[in-house]
């Protein structure tokens, strides 16, 4: 029985230790993950000026808002 309360603290601290690192590194870890996201993505270059490209640019919410049925009043 000795050891099993053993196994089960060792456990119990692995996991508290592991909540604990990433609580505190958070923002590194992140931006670690991120990094390595982007470096598994097939379809991300490097050579690209701009890595992040919105969804939507503002041309096509202009064309989105001249398109739909209700318009805004100034």
């Amino acid at each position: 029985m000795g050891a099993l309360t053993a196994a089960l603290i060792a456990v119990a601290g692995v996991a508290l230790g592991w909540i604990t690192i990433e609580i505190a590194c958070k923002p590194c870890l992140d931006c670690g993950r991120d990094a390595i996201d982007r470096s598994l993505n097939p379809d991300y270059d490097p050579d690209e000026e701009s890595a992040r490209v919105p969804l939507k640019s503002s041309n096509d919410a202009a064309a989105a808002a001249a398109d739909s049925p209700v318009q805004k009043v100034a």
